[in-house]
């Protein structure tokens, strides 16, 4: 995860360096899948993305069902953290948010997409899925 005050290509590839780091394991056959925004479709972007051995994958035109896992955490992340604190800077949301991520939403939040078990206790149980 990346915030910025920008949406360029370089926010959402060091954002995947990040994730692929803190895997800390192969992550050849990986799919990432997102929306059609420019900065996923950038040919920058498919480049690094066949650079590390990760497939694209890229949701319908409107179709937020097509992303729902993400859509998911958005939703979860407003009700229960951003619309229950007021931030007085982008860096302590940045903070908050962050925290709130690794710490409970990955790690301890049941998610129904994975028998209810968070990402994190999914991720160390068994290798990774492909389709």
């Amino acid at each position: 995860y990346a915030m910025a005050s920008h949406l360029r290509t370089d926010l959402i590839a060091d954002c995947l360096d990040t994730a692929v780091a803190t895997r800390r394991r192969d992550v050849a056959g990986v799919i990432f899948h997102s929306d059609r925004g420019c900065q996923y479709t950038s040919t920058r972007f498919a480049q690094h993305c066949t650079k590390l051995g990760i497939r694209r994958s890229l949701g319908r035109t409107g179709i937020c069902w097509d992303n729902a896992i993400v859509e998911s955490l958005f939703e979860a992340s407003k009700r229960e953290l951003v619309h229950r604190h007021r931030f007085t800077t982008r860096a302590q949301a940045r903070q908050t948010i962050f925290t709130w991520i690794q710490t409970w939403y990955n790690r301890r939040r049941p998610h129904a997409t994975r028998g209810y078990a968070s990402p994190g206790w999914r991720e160390q149980q068994k290798p990774p899925e492909t389709a």
